[in-house]
């Protein structure tokens, strides 16, 4: 069994195709199988060698490995012997009508009614008619043949699918410079470096009919590769997830904090009959089935991501966060604040409002009395986790206030924050001078 990843360098991973390369790797490692990188580049005027680079890191950040790596742009030769196949068996033949006729005849097509699909007037061109376009600067682009037929397969996911070739316009598979495109090159690699089950989103679906017919063309069976087309991912009201991708790429994610186990442990369950739990890769790997996947659109919520990613913090011991702290940061701070956050991000703030400076709200006239209060009654240091009750205590003694009304003054003053970690750990971290000046300040 061999699985693979085949991302195309034109921009950063986003959750959409995270959640693939998720899906092969994992399958992959289920099975004992390999798992191949595939970098789709013969886009040279949009593909880039930073994104080849960060590609790669975000997928290790992931705690993906492949076993062995290849590169479109190194394997030219290759497309142009499967091309030179292809037209010697008459399955690839020149066309050279221009964009705008091309636009012409589809609106004629739609006008009478007709399926808006290319018409092959070019199969019936003539060696003459070829040679005087020729001649007269034109340069064919290739298209394929389709058959005419029905392709089907057994989909590990969606079950058992066909797509109707008639109604498919041939597609271009070589450009009039000779430059070859995805649909042709990601057969002849998958045939060559013996792929034998193709993981992908549901809008290949079409995709993967032409490819069987164009496999089929270059002498392999039909049911040469298995596929699974996973459901779109759609956001939390139901709209297309593709127009927020940028803001979802693995790199965003990474920066605000999210954990690589919170990320694989969504994706990989995303969509299934399972609920996401916190796992390494090898324990997802050990559990993973395709068949658990839904064929229904998968809703991508972030606040369940976030909550998962809580929880992996919550449960992370010092030892291993320790070197992604702010500096100077210590295990009972880790200890006090890690139940209340979702990111690693968010600790800069927290361990400002217990080692640096906030600015603290403007408090109600009524308060100000409260608070200077407060400051008379705190107690001598050293601190420990039980001096925030006592001071509390000694405070509802001499004003009588009780609840929220004692409680959340304090909170306020010393954090700006409605809520957060319990002051009884954040108060020794705080240290009295701190307490006192912040108190003070908020009096005023």
């Amino acid at each position: 069994m061999k699985l693979r990843f085949a991302p195309s360098p034109t921009g950063l991973i986003h959750v959409g195709n995270a959640r693939q390369a998720i899906a092969n790797a994992l399958y992959a490692r289920h099975y004992g199988g390999r798992f191949l990188l595939r970098i789709d580049d013969t886009d040279v005027a949009r593909s880039k060698e930073e994104y080849v680079t960060a590609l790669q890191a975000d997928l290790q950040w992931l705690g993906i490995e492949w076993d062995e790596f290849v590169r479109q742009s190194d394997r030219l030769d290759r497309y142009a012997l499967a091309i030179e196949h292809l037209k010697a068996t008459g399955r690839l033949y020149p066309c050279f009508e221009s964009e705008q006729e091309l636009a012409s005849k589809r609106e004629a097509r739609i006008r009478a009614r007709k399926p808006p699909i290319y018409d092959r007037a070019m199969l019936k061109l003539t060696p003459q008619q070829r040679a005087q376009a020729e001649a007269n600067g034109k340069m064919p682009y290739w298209r394929f043949r389709l058959s005419d037929r029905m392709v089907r397969w057994d989909d590990m996911v969606m079950g058992e699918s066909r797509v109707k070739l008639p109604s498919i316009s041939d597609p271009v598979l070589v450009r009039a410079d000779g430059t070859v495109l995805y649909t042709l090159a990601s057969v002849v690699d998958d045939i060559e470096t013996g792929i034998t089950h193709v993981v992908r989103g549901e809008d290949h679906v079409t995709n993967t009919g032409v490819q069987i017919d164009i496999a089929v063309a270059l002498g392999v069976a039909a049911d040469h590769f298995r596929f699974a087309h996973l459901p779109l991912l759609l956001d939390e009201g139901g709209g297309k997830l593709s127009k927020r991708f940028d803001g979802l790429s693995l790199r965003s994610l990474r920066q605000d904090g999210i954990e690589p186990s919170a990320v694989v442990s969504y994706l990989a369950r995303l969509g299934s009959a399972d609920d996401p739990e916190p796992m390494s890769f090898a324990d997802q790997a050990a559990g993973y089935d395709l068949s658990r996947v839904s064929r229904s659109a998968a809703r991508f919520d972030m606040r369940q991501l976030l909550g998962l990613n809580r929880r992996i913090m919550h449960a992370m011991p010092f030892e291993e966060v320790r070197p992604r702290l702010p500096e100077g940061a210590t295990e009972a701070f880790w200890l006090a604040v890690r139940g209340n956050v979702d990111m690693i991000g968010e600790l800069r703030h927290w361990w400002d409002v217990v080692a640096g400076s906030i600015v603290p709200p403007v408090m109600e006239a009524q308060e100000r009395d409260y608070l200077l209060k407060a400051v008379e009654l705190l107690p001598a240091e050293p601190w420990d986790e039980q001096t925030w009750k006592t001071w509390t205590t000694a405070l509802k003694e001499v004003t009588g206030r009780m609840g929220k009304a004692l409680f959340h003054p304090l909170r306020l003053a010393l954090t700006g924050e409605e809520k957060g970690p319990e002051m009884r750990d954040l108060l020794p971290l705080m240290g009295y001078d701190r307490v006192a000046g912040r108190l003070r300040i908020a009096a005023r």
